[in-house]
């Protein structure tokens, strides 16, 4: 299945006025549990992921929420430990016993990337560890991030975004969602 159909069919692929994590605005949103909802469809989309990661690592971290479904799938195809890390006060860390050696190389895996905020939180909680971040993967990338590492993802997929001051929606009077488990 293509991983645009897919994320069509499911339901993942919403149009409205949407309030990003990054404080933009978008009339696209990209909610990947919905596609997660059937395993069947999200290995298949993973696993084009699979198929592009041309480096080598030992493990594989995915941010809490939507990067720990992903990163378990890409665990499983690739036969890698599989880890998550999590917001304690709003601060990502690793938590339930995992932990990260010194120059362990580590793939970080998200549902989507869009402006890379919290790949970049993982990246440095990986690196406090000790560390190595050698990529980043994603099921869906919109485009916006600078991570100055590959990225391998399943879609690149980019949606304009727009300041709220300039936000065409908000200047019609419609009032934004904030989807997804990031609070602002």
């Amino acid at each position: 299945m293509v991983v645009f159909e897919a994320l069509k069919k499911t339901g993942a692929l919403l149009d409205g006025h949407f309030l990003l994590s990054s404080g933009k605005h978008s009339e696209k949103y990209i909610q990947c549990a919905k596609l997660l909802q059937y395993p069947k469809i999200a290995e298949e989309v993973v696993a084009v992921v699979t198929q592009k990661i041309n480096l080598d690592f030992d493990t594989i971290i995915g941010p809490a929420m939507g990067g720990i479904i992903p990163a378990y799938i890409l665990g499983r195809q690739n036969d890698k430990k599989t880890i998550f890390a999590e917001r304690v006060n709003n601060k990502m860390a690793l938590r339930r016993g995992f932990e990260i050696k010194s120059n362990e190389k580590i793939l970080i895996m998200e549902d989507v990337i869009t402006t890379g905020k919290s790949s970049l939180e993982v990246k440095k909680l990986v690196e406090k560890y000790g560390g190595k971040v050698v990529g980043f993967s994603c099921i869906a990338n919109r485009g916006l991030a600078n991570l100055n590492l590959p990225v391998f993802e399943a879609i690149k997929i980019e949606f304009k975004t727009y300041e709220p001051e300039n936000c065409p929606l908000c200047i019609k009077g419609d009032t934004p969602i904030k989807p997804g488990s990031r609070k602002l």
